[in-house]
């Protein structure tokens, strides 16, 4: 796979990468963009963080926004951009004949962004009304419980702001945190596409080269350890269907024991043929959704456990879901089931990748993590080469049910007199 990955003057790391199956272009940045304060308690920073992402591209000294839209829309282009507590992502596109035209915009919006009041202001209370919606969703009010469980007041846990912090962001606020945190130094960009890479970093090059800053983006500071421990119901009155969430510690990319952890989350929860999914969905019918999955920050991973059941199945499948938990470990994955999750990580993987666009998001989401393209490349392999063995000990290491926590979500009323019976969970 022709390629280039290396680090601009300014700090910026660029990843080039050649795949000639469309005249298209796919070009992703990453700049960390974490909260500086040690607690989210009382911070501005992820209301702030959220207006600058929704309105980064309204505006520039040289472009409105009708003006960017109109450049981008003649070559086949869009950019776009979001935030979560721990980086600032963009994404965009266009025909290959556009990439000058795209990177420019880009530029253009990192040194020259301008904020116009009047989207500051459209932007502030859309997200309140955004804000409004989201929380009245099951699966929000399961993940925000999650992570205040798991996190405390860490930044990590804050993922989304509250309507009041909203309504409080100036439009010179948002341009002071652009000045301060959307810096090219520790930041990444991917494009991939029909392209020259040594070409196209040329081309990242000068057209970025205006984005300087002597200061560094800001990383998220590492998350607490997740140590087992008792379940928490959280009460929400008058729901028919309850959110059964756990986590644990787990391990990250570069571990040696990540390809055995890797199949062993497959054969547990991982995909359909998984044996959570057998047991609680298609043998009991207690869910239509359950999963299990690594989520991967900067520093660390954790493997999360989810699951949705109607209230008053909820304490049998979190029963069953506890019970596969120990017998993976207890009754280890045959070479079968090894081998059929060692087959859907490698044909995932690589599907996953065989778009542009499903490359670039992959490489800079490696990169966030301190890899690059050489861990893709090799990471089929590695998947081959894992034996039942080291599953099994993965499974007996990493899926005890004694290292997960976490909370469950639903009508107290109903769930508490058979979550006391089950035992190690906090009931109100």
């Amino acid at each position: 796979m022709s390629h280039v990955d290396t680090v601009l003057p300014n700090g910026l790391r660029v990843i080039a990468v050649r795949r000639s199956t469309v005249p298209l272009v796919e070009l992703r940045v990453r700049v960390p963009f974490a909260d500086p304060a040690e607690s989210s308690e009382g911070s501005q920073h992820s209301a702030q963080a959220e207006i600058l992402a929704n309105t980064l591209l309204t505006g520039t000294a040289t472009r409105d926004r009708v003006q960017i839209d109109t450049e981008l829309a003649l070559v086949g282009g869009e950019l776009d951009a979001v935030v979560d507590p721990e980086r600032l992502s963009i994404s965009g596109s266009s025909l290959v004949t556009g990439l000058d035209t795209l990177l420019d915009v880009l530029r253009d919006a990192l040194t020259g962004a301008v904020y116009p009041a009047d989207e500051v202001e459209r932007e502030r209370a859309r997200l309140v009304e955004r804000i409004a919606l989201a929380r009245s969703q099951p699966n929000v009010i399961a993940r925000e419980a999650l992570q205040k469980h798991l996190y405390g007041t860490h930044p990590f846990a804050k993922e989304m702001p509250e309507a009041d912090e909203v309504a409080r962001v100036s439009r010179d606020e948002v341009q002071a945190l652009h000045a301060k945190a959307l810096l090219p130094r520790g930041s990444v960009l991917a494009v991939v596409g029909d392209i020259e890479p040594a070409q196209a970093v040329s081309a990242v090059e000068e057209a970025l080269k205006a984005w300087q800053s002597d200061g560094e983006a800001h990383e998220m500071a590492p998350l607490p350890m997740v140590e087992g421990g008792d379940l928490v119901l959280v009460n929400r009155p008058g729901a028919v269907q309850s959110q059964i969430r756990l986590s644990a510690q787990a391990i990250t990319r570069t571990d040696p024991r990540y390809p055995a952890l890797q199949v062993a989350n497959l054969v547990y929860g991982g995909f359909f043929s998984s044996r959570l999914v057998e047991n609680i969905r298609e043998d009991k019918g207690y869910t239509y959704s359950a999963r299990s999955h690594p989520e991967f920050t900067s520093h660390s991973a954790t493997l999360l456990v989810d699951a949705d059941t109607a209230s008053d199945v909820t304490a049998a499948a979190l029963l069953e879901t506890r019970y596969e938990l120990a017998r993976l470990g207890l009754v280890p994955p045959t070479e079968s089931e090894v081998d059929t999750a060692r087959r859907y990580a490698i044909g995932s993987l690589l599907t996953t990748t065989s778009s542009q666009a499903g490359l670039a998001s992959f490489l800079v989401n490696l990169a966030g993590l301190g890899l690059g393209i050489e861990w893709l490349v090799a990471h089929p392999e590695r998947l081959a080469n894992v034996t039942a063995e080291q599953v099994a000990e993965a499974a007996l290491e990493f899926f005890a049910p004694g290292n997960f926590t976490g909370v469950v979500i639903g009508d107290a009323a109903k769930l508490a007199p058979k979550m006391r019976a089950l035992g190690g969970i906090i009931v109100p």
